[in-house]
């Protein structure tokens, strides 16, 4: 699939949110898991790769099926603050 620039950095960001499932990005972009690990790898310095890799590993929030009933939203509720 072709992204455009704005499509990719929204697509990073959603991946490195510790609250965003992989599903929310399948259901905005079509991208599996293993597609947004293979954008990652493609998009990412290889040392920035290696720390989301690490960060991700085990991250329960990042799957709606493992995820606590507690976490019923995608970001955390003073992300978006307003002044």
């Amino acid at each position: 699939m072709e992204f455009s620039a704005e499509q990719l950095s929204r697509i990073i960001e959603m991946a490195w949110e510790d609250r965003t499932p992989f599903e929310a990005i399948a259901r905005l972009y079509g991208l599996n898991e293993s597609a947004v690990v293979a954008l990652m790898r493609r998009e990412l310095k290889a040392s920035s790769f290696r720390l989301w890799r690490q960060r991700m590993a085990g991250r329960k929030t990042k799957h709606l099926q493992l995820r606590s009933a507690e976490v019923s939203r995608a970001y955390c509720s003073t992300q978006y603050k307003r002044q």
